[in-house]
């Protein structure tokens, strides 16, 4: 007698041909426009920090597995570990002295991913950890901007220079108005959409990160979900301010061209393992990093914000998702 047996085994049982290692690539390949322009801003700089930021994850995540976790194979090729590399390298200063990015790689991947077990286990974006530990810890280091120098190709002691945020912030505490500042960086809009301001390696060119965002969006890597809503509360609680008093608060426009609200926005609150799972969450966490972005930068002690609005909104991540739990398929619903 034949007995058919059914087998049974644990959800999901859905499958596609997406893999960790081809979702990883297909983000490397949407950061070149802004790497491209990096270069083209920074010179050897913005090649010579990027190498050291992607080498110093490799290596960390290699060790780290195989002196601690004792692994025969590392995950060193399925590109997280890439990402993370370049993702610190965008935002630090093309300027920034070699150990440092080194200490911000170690921290990036030591601390924030593997002590967490890993890819997947981390609760907050490594690459932010590792920034932000560089940032308490060198301040006059990372807040040292080299202007720009088109296509400079010499590694020299570049002349440094405030961002748009740190002279727009500074103005506003002493008293100028909004306007007058603008006034004072000719063509400021179209520069900053172009790239052509002071800043981290990945975050001067507006333009370059939509591009990226869009070919994410084509790849279906990310959802729309995150980014609108991160842009869209950034420009609407900052058009409220501005509304209310245009001389003492920056335009909606200028918030969302400068710093890093692109590269947060589109590469780092997208992060698919200290992102919420469902669509609501992903709103409601969008609108969170917008909201605390604005307070950071108009009531904050930083003129940027957007690094510790992300990390505080992964904290809460799991508490969005237990309130914005997916319907269960098979689920009875009770009639009241």
């Amino acid at each position: 007698m034949t007995i058919n047996r059914l087998t049974v085994s644990m959800s999901p049982h859905a499958h596609g041909k997406d893999s960790v290692r081809k979702i990883m690539y297909g983000v490397i390949i949407a950061m070149i426009p802004a790497f491209l322009v990096s270069v083209y801003y920074f010179g050897l700089d913005a090649i010579r920090v990027s190498l050291i930021a992607v080498a110093s994850c490799v290596f960390f995540e290699w060790g780290i597995q195989k002196l601690f976790f004792k692994a025969k194979k590392t995950t060193i090729t399925d590109g997280s570990a890439i990402i993370t590399g370049m993702i610190l390298a965008f935002n630090l200063p093309s300027n920034l002295p070699w150990y440092i990015i080194v200490i911000g790689a170690l921290v990036a991947i030591g601390i924030a991913k593997m002590t967490f077990g890993g890819l997947g286990n981390n609760p907050f974006n490594p690459a932010l950890v590792g920034r932000v530990f560089l940032l308490i810890s060198f301040p006059v280091e990372m807040t040292s901007w080299p202007k720009v120098n088109v296509l400079n190709f010499a590694m020299t002691d570049a002349e440094t220079g405030a961002t748009p945020l740190s002279i727009v912030k500074e103005g506003l505490k002493n008293g100028e108005s909004f306007q007058s500042i603008i006034d004072g960086m000719p063509h400021f809009y179209t520069d900053a959409l172009m790239g052509n301001v002071g800043g981290s390696l990945g975050e001067v060119s507006a333009f370059a990160l939509l591009l990226g965002g869009l070919y994410m969006l084509f790849r279906k890597i990310i959802t729309w979900h995150i980014p609108v809503a991160v842009l869209g509360s950034v420009a609407i609680f900052s058009a409220i301010l501005y509304g209310v008093d245009p001389v003492h608060y920056a335009s909606p426009a200028f918030h969302l061209l400068t710093g890093g609200i692109m590269l947060g926005a589109i590469f780092m609150a997208t992060d698919m393992v200290t992102s919420p799972m469902t669509k609501k969450g992903m709103l409601v966490y969008g609108v969170g990093i917008g909201v605390l972005t604005i307070v950071i930068r108009t009531w904050g002690v930083y003129p940027e914000g957007i690094s510790f609005a992300i990390l505080i909104m992964n904290a809460f991540v799991p508490l969005i998702n237990k309130g914005f739990k997916p319907k269960r398929f098979g689920e009875t619903i009770k009639k009241a």
